[in-house]
Parts: C-alpha cells; structure tokens; sequence
C-alpha cells in the first residue's frame, strides 16, 4: 500500500526559537581604582609621625602643624625662607600657653603660697632647661628638621640647643590643633611630677643662705668680687661668698648680681642642699 500522505518539510530559519543566539557578555561591574601604594620614603615618613604623636599623647587632625612645629628655620628654603614657617610662632605661642596652664597649676598645688613664692616656682618650671628636658623624655630630639648647619658635631649642637624651644613649639601646636584642653593635658601629664618634686617653700638664694647663716650664729655672708673677664659690653664676674668657718664658695655670671647669687647657690648645695631661686 502506498502511502499518499503529503510528505511534510521541516525548514529551520535562522533565529528561530530552537536555536538562540549567543547572549551578550554582561559589562563587568565598575572597579573602585586600586588604592596608590606609598613610597618607601612616604610611609617611613608616615610611620614617623604616627610614633611621635603617640609619644606626645596627641592625635592631630592637622599634621601639617606639627611638622612647622618641628622645623628649624635652617630647614627651609632659601629662596622661600620665612621665619613664620619655623617653629618660632608655635614656640611664642606654646611658652605663653605653657606659662598659663602652670600658673592655673601651682594656684591649685600651694594654696597658701603668696605671689612671690608662685612667680618664683613658675620660673623654675617654665625656664628653657625644664621645657629641655621634657623634650628629651619624648625624645624629640631626632624629630627637629636642620637644615646645613655644618658638620656633625655642629648639628648636634643645635639640635640640643633647640630643643627647651621644641618643646614649647609642640605645646603651641597641640593647642592649635585641640584648644586649651589638650593643651592643658599635655603639660599635666609632663609637669606634674616635678612641679610637686619639691614643696618646701622656694627663696632666693641669697636670702635663704642669710638665714641659714643667722640660724647657724654666723655673720652675714661677704660678697667679693674675684675676677672680671670679657669685654665692656659682655663681661663675665666671678664672686665669692665667705662665712667664718666655711670654705667660700665662687659663682660666675653676666653681672656681679648673678655672680653672687650663683656662689650663693654653690654654698647652700654644698652645707644645705634643697631648692632655691637663683
């Protein structure tokens, strides 16, 4: 038997539903850039800063205060140079903060101690060897930025002569960039100790030697000038101070003053000790 049933063709169409094209690649979502790596020298310099903020105790919002703080005018420029990019602003700013929150300090720590005795303890804790000193406990020493001062032994000079004004110009940043408060905070933590360190009453050494003297019996102390050095505009004078019995003590300075008061000093170190104004 034949078959008469209509033989059906099948033709397949290009884009027809049984064979789908090729979908489109989907765009790659965008990349946030890879952030830039820091230099060698970038992050030393980073890492830097990082430790001397946290030897300060002060975290600044504005770092570039606390490298003016830090740089000598020998550092900068010179055919920029201004001494306003210098640390010496900072550090006429920082001593009168520092003098301020000291002051607020010892009205606290002797109620009883009249002005005189406050005006010499201020002095005393406000004078370039103390700011000195905390500078070195911080170690800020290495942090100045010096310019071509000489040879190694001259930039280690200065580098220590500095630094009492380092230590002024860092207060002065720190209250720049926190106000008062952090100001404050910073003095508290580095003046405390020695502002309590002795709470004996302070006198001028030439009047606590007199009483020494009177309560020892003895006359009072004579003052003789020893020697006169140095030119008419710069002298230097060298003094000393006797009492009976006593080996006499000498001290030098830039008037006879100073020269006196300065064996007075050496004297009381030498049969008293304690702390006097000299």
């Amino acid at each position: 038997m034949i078959d008469d049933t209509p033989a059906i063709q099948t033709t397949t169409k290009s884009g027809d539903a049984g064979q789908k094209p090729d979908a489109a690649p989907e765009p790659a979502p965008n990349k946030a850039p890879a952030p830039k790596k820091k230099s060698g020298a970038g992050a030393r310099k980073t890492a830097a800063l990082n430790s001397l903020q946290t030897r300060i105790g002060h975290k600044f919002a504005k770092r570039a205060v606390l490298v003016t703080a830090l740089t000598h005018v020998s550092a900068l420029n010179p055919a920029k140079r201004h001494r306003a990019d210098s640390y010496q602003r900072m550090e006429f700013l920082g001593d009168h903060v520092l003098g301020l929150v000291i002051s607020d300090m010892l009205y606290k720590a002797f109620p009883r101690a009249d002005e005189g005795e406050l005006s010499k303890r201020l002095a005393d804790l406000v004078r370039r060897e103390t700011c000195a000193e905390v500078a070195r406990s911080l170690g800020l020493g290495e942090d100045i930025k010096l310019g071509a001062v000489g040879n190694a032994s001259a930039t280690a000079r200065l580098r220590e002569s500095v630094l009492g004004d380092i230590c002024e110009a860092v207060i002065g940043a720190i209250y720049l960039d926190g106000g008062y408060p952090a100001a404050s905070a910073f003095v508290e933590r580095h003046w405390t100790e020695r502002m309590l360190k002795n709470r004996r009453p302070m006198r001028d050494a030439k009047t606590a030697l007199q009483e020494w003297a009177q309560s020892k019996a003895l006359p009072t102390p004579v003052y003789r000038e020893i020697e006169r050095t140095g030119p008419h505009h710069d002298p230097h004078f060298r003094v000393a101070v006797t009492l009976p019995g006593l080996e006499p003590a000498e001290g030098v300075g830039g008037n006879k003053r100073a020269a006196e008061k300065n064996a007075a000093l050496a004297m009381l170190a030498r049969e008293v000790g304690g702390k006097y104004e000299g």
